[in-house]
């Protein structure tokens, strides 16, 4: 099911701009060291802004909970403001933690295929630079043989027009971003226009918002129930 609604949300994808952040004085959490539930598994992927992919998966049935991270590049604990640099090697990614008998990783994949161009190299809409590529994470052989498979699945059906770049890279590095990502639009759709002042707005309205009224029309039975 999720292969025919694959070529229903094919289209140009916007991706996110950060326009600024906060400083902050947290600390960053090594992969290592992030424990994944029992029988649970773990993903972790990137195509732009991280605030977009993160409440895309948020919202889908088996999604335990997703973590704005970085990864790849050349040491871990990383800061955002290091990673916008582009000279870290990092990506804005995401981590999904995932029950698979409620939704496989097959399938995760094949959605994160549709909701940002895999086709544009080092660029998501308005962001670019190698932190904004789009990427698959692998923390085993077992990943890297399902992220290669899925990603010649898409290609094969050329649901997109351009070749994909896609790339599927080892999982190193890893580094949870700071606070003020984590759940970023979730917090924006609760926030008091007050609140919202102090936000990006008019980003997360203008560009996020309506890929997430897309997503949930697209991909309505396979979302939590609401309330």
């Amino acid at each position: 099911m999720i292969k025919v609604l694959i070529s229903m949300l094919a289209a140009s994808s916007v991706a996110c701009a950060v326009f600024s952040a906060p400083s902050r004085s947290q600390s960053q959490t090594p992969m290592s060291q992030v424990a994944t539930p029992d029988g649970r598994k773990s993903l972790v992927v990137a195509g732009g802004c991280f605030w977009c992919l993160e409440v895309l998966f948020e919202e889908l049935k088996g999604v335990q909970f997703v973590e704005s991270c970085y990864a790849g590049g050349s040491r871990a604990g990383v800061s955002y403001q290091e990673v916008c640099s582009g000279t870290t090697g990092h990506a804005e990614a995401i981590r999904v933690v995932f029950d698979p008998k409620v939704i496989a990783a097959d399938d995760l994949l094949r959605i994160f295929f549709t909701i940002h161009d895999p086709t544009t190299l080092n660029r998501q809409g308005p962001d670019s630079g190698t932190q904004y590529r789009s990427a698959i994470f692998y923390a085993d052989e077992e990943e890297k043989a399902r992220a290669e498979r899925i990603r010649k699945e898409i290609a094969d059906e050329k649901i997109w027009q351009n070749p994909l770049v896609t790339t599927v890279e080892p999982l190193v590095n890893y580094t949870r971003a700071e606070e003020y990502h984590q759940d970023y639009y979730a917090k924006y759709e609760k926030a008091s226009p007050e609140e919202r002042a102090k936000m990006n707005a008019g980003y997360c309205s203008a560009i996020i918002q309506p890929k997430v009224l897309k997503f949930r029309q697209k991909f309505a039975h396979l979302l939590k129930k609401s309330g």
